[in-house]
């Protein structure tokens, strides 16, 4: 990849916001991952902003039992930039499981694909990535000026009704009780149990439903994604998995709590949940499997936690989040990698596999890309893959929309409890679509 040059920024220290909406009418592959200078990824990202456009070269897996052969196979042969999402059910290949309920949004396995032009934002400057053996230097100029032209002012119209919950509030309370006597009988120790929320004739503008979601939640691993007429607007604040140089880090969530207006109130939320046994519980059985999960590909010895129970504030919640980071093994390929650690703990439970078999019987749809990954991979092999949660889904070709929210489930779990905390989690999205 050849780096164009730089272009300074007018507004020095804050980035400015591309017009996704323009974008959106010029090209059907578009990523942009946008960290809100959030202090959770303080010191540890890489890049603050990137936005992809274009597509050279793709690879969409809809099928099979190779997905991942296919995919180092891709990342072999194209070794710039590549952008692109992991959907949770390719679980069924590293652990020959399977996933056979509702699938209304029919998104691929994986999608992945070689932007034309990459745009990196820093403090001051805009630094265009291209190609230009494949993307001409007035190409290149060309999608930036369509990135940054001016974006109208007016809101598009959209049209969201009837909104369903995939199974009544009975019904999850049911399906809780059944997983606690799993967890009774010693199956599990722990289980994320997810529901679906659905509109199957949806109308909407993503660009505009993403600026929303955005506004509401300033996350950390704020995403924009297109493939073709597949749409994810993220506002998830979970890092899966970064690489950086030889070193791995992985930040599981678990443990939420609201937000307060007040101040004092507020303070007492956050206090609450840092010293909250039930939670602490449930984030460091995640920290394990993690730990356990990363020591397949680690150098022995290197795996270790450098944060436990950190709190963080985001726009919404308070979030629990630990930190566990590894040396990697030499010549560890990036799918290697994927196969030691995905799909990720804080999002199936512990033993992993017996959490996944019981998540496949009791829950009612199919994840799909919730609670997958996605992001990005850099020329020098470098990446930083987020979870897919608090987010939107969109199939625009078939008009059906999904979000899904979950919660952990252990021995000392209220079903009352959980059924709430999931509603909260759900709310900028519900806000995002008034």
């Amino acid at each position: 990849m050849h780096v164009l040059k730089k272009i300074s920024s007018p507004l020095a220290g804050k980035a400015i916001q591309p017009n996704i909406d323009g974008l959106n009418k010029l090209y059907a592959h578009i990523c942009l991952f946008d960290s809100n200078v959030n202090p959770s990824n303080a010191g540890i990202v890489k890049h603050p902003q990137l936005l992809a456009v274009g597509c050279l070269q793709e690879l969409a897996v809809k099928t099979g039992n190779d997905a991942f052969a296919q995919l180092q196979q891709f990342c072999d042969r194209n070794q710039g930039w590549k952008f692109g999402y992991l959907s949770y059910d390719l679980k069924n290949e590293t652990e020959e499981l399977k996933s056979e309920s509702t699938d209304g949004l029919a998104f691929p396995l994986l999608h992945f694909f070689s932007p034309k032009v990459v745009i990196e934002t820093t403090a001051n400057a805009h630094i265009l990535h291209f190609d230009d053996e494949h993307v001409s230097e007035e190409e290149a100029k060309a999608v930036y000026k369509a990135a940054y032209a001016a974006a109208p002012a007016t809101a598009k119209p959209h049209s969201v009704t009837g909104i369903k919950n995939r199974i009544t509030k009975e019904e999850y309370l049911s399906a809780f009780n059944e997983l606690k006597s799993h967890i009774s009988r010693g199956d599990i120790y722990e289980i994320n149990f997810c529901q679906e929320f659905f509109s199957e004739h949806a109308e909407i503008d993503p660009p505009e439903m993403y600026a929303r979601l955005n506004r509401l939640s300033e996350a950390p691993f704020a995403a924009f994604c297109r493939f073709g007429d597949h749409y994810l607007l993220s506002s998830s604040p979970e890092r899966f998995l970064q690489k950086k140089g030889a070193t791995l880090i992985s930040q599981p969530i678990k443990g939420t709590i609201r937000r307060a207006a007040n101040p004092t109130e507020d303070e007492r939320l956050k206090s609450q949940l840092r010293n909250d046994p039930k939670e602490q519980n449930e984030n460091v059985m995640i920290v394990d499997l993690v730990r356990n999960d990363l020591s397949r590909i680690a150098k022995k010895g290197t795996v270790q936690v450098d944060e436990l129970f950190g709190i963080y504030s985001f726009k919404q919640v308070h979030q629990m989040i630990s930190t566990v980071s590894c040396g990697l093994k030499e010549n560890t390929s990036f799918t290697e990698i994927l196969k030691a650690t995905f799909p990720m703990g804080s999002m199936t439970g512990a033993p992993k596999v017996r959490a996944m078999q019981l998540i496949e019987q009791y829950e009612s749809m199919k994840r799909g890309l919730y609670s997958g990954a996605v992001g990005y991979i850099d020329p020098a092999g470098d990446f930083d893959l987020s979870v897919v949660i608090r987010s939107i889904l969109y199939n625009s070709a078939n008009h059906y929309l999904s979000f899904m929210t979950g919660s952990a489930i252990t021995s000392n779990a209220d079903g009352e409890q959980e059924y709430a905390e999931c509603l909260l989690k759900a709310r900028a999205m519900f806000d995002a679509l008034k």
